[in-house]
């Protein structure tokens, strides 16, 4: 049975260690991260210093494409190159347990052995953009643990996915022939937001197709001179075809972002969005306790009875909190 309360400090130390309940202790703290605990400060103030290593990779597409299948793909060809991997699977929320309900830890599982990959399901618990509220966090999580690269791999669930942009370093945009997957890629904007396009399951009729389609898209797509250019990598994930390239172009592109300095303005972005999130959050929470109360009452009655307006009632409210 799991204690009340953890050691963070001790959690932290185990989960950079390569000893014994590493995985473990990663474990544990990404389940702290993922229920809200109210030790959550205490895991984000004990992870300072220890991230900012890996090289967090998105993969978004339409379901259907093989976005697990070219995961565990990309996962072994990682660990080929000597790479330590972990792995955020962001599932979508099962309506009765409330927890993660594809389990790509089973689909994953010929890595579970494997002390170098760290493979991790979040429901996604109706958040939108396919991501897990707690996800930023979870990734500081495996970037302590030592992972030199860490793929995201999300719900699947149409135009809210471009939110992997937000949180990836490398977003890798998966299609597949035969779905129409180029002309809804360009409906969603995520041609906007794609680093790495991948046409997977490309033993399929009309693979290069959709290549070409999808390079006169791209052509037509604006961007700065001297932007990165996207490149389109053709795999059969199920056979591992393809995806030594496709892993020779994410890291084309992570030395991309260190050389142009876009890495850095992505991940002060992202940290920028995150506190947000965080003020944004703690303000709603301090406002639910004032659902019921009689200053707000009578702030309302105010507006209701013409003596003042809900601006300037908003702002008196902003100044009580």
């Amino acid at each position: 049975m799991a204690r009340a309360v953890d050691d963070v400090a001790e959690l932290v130390e185990t989960a950079r260690s390569d000893g014994p309940g590493q995985a473990r202790a990663v474990a544990r703290l990404i389940s702290l991260v993922e229920r809200d605990s109210p030790q959550l400060r205490e895991v984000a103030q004990a992870l300072v210093g220890h991230v900012g290593r890996a090289h967090v990779v998105g993969l978004t597409g339409s379901p259907g494409v093989g976005k697990s299948t070219s995961t565990s793909a990309l996962v072994t060809a990682l660990r080929a190159a000597g790479k330590t991997v972990g792995v955020l699977a962001v599932d979508p929320t099962s309506p009765f347990s409330g927890g993660a309900l594809l389990g790509d830890r089973v689909r994953m599982s010929e890595h579970a052995t494997d002390t170098g990959v760290f493979i991790r399901s979040m429901a996604s618990r109706g958040h939108l953009g396919g991501l897990a509220a707690a996800a930023p966090l979870a990734l500081r999580v495996l970037d302590a643990a030592g992972c030199d690269v860490v793929l995201v791999e999300t719900v699947g669930v149409g135009q809210s996915e471009v939110e992997i942009a937000g949180l990836a370093d490398t977003s890798l945009v998966l299609l597949a022939p035969g779905m129409g997957d180029g002309i809804q890629a360009a409906k969603a904007g995520i041609l906007e937001i794609g680093d790495v396009f991948c046409v997977n399951k490309a033993d399929r009729d009309g693979a290069t197709t959709t290549r070409r389609e999808l390079r006169g898209m791209l052509t037509m797509t604006e961007r700065p001179d001297g932007a990165w250019k996207p490149p389109i990598v053709l795999t059969v994930a199920t056979k591992g075809e393809g995806v030594d390239e496709l892993v020779a172009e994410i890291e084309r592109h992570r030395v991309h972002l260190d050389d142009s300095g876009e890495g850095r303005r992505r991940r002060l972005a992202r940290a920028r969005r995150e506190v947000e999130a965080i003020a944004l959050g703690e303000v709603s929470r301090r406002f639910s306790h004032l659902s019921g109360d009689a200053r707000l009452d009578g702030l309302a009655a105010d507006v209701v009875g013409g003596a003042t307006d809900p601006f300037t009632a908003a702002d008196t409210l902003l100044d009580r909190i």
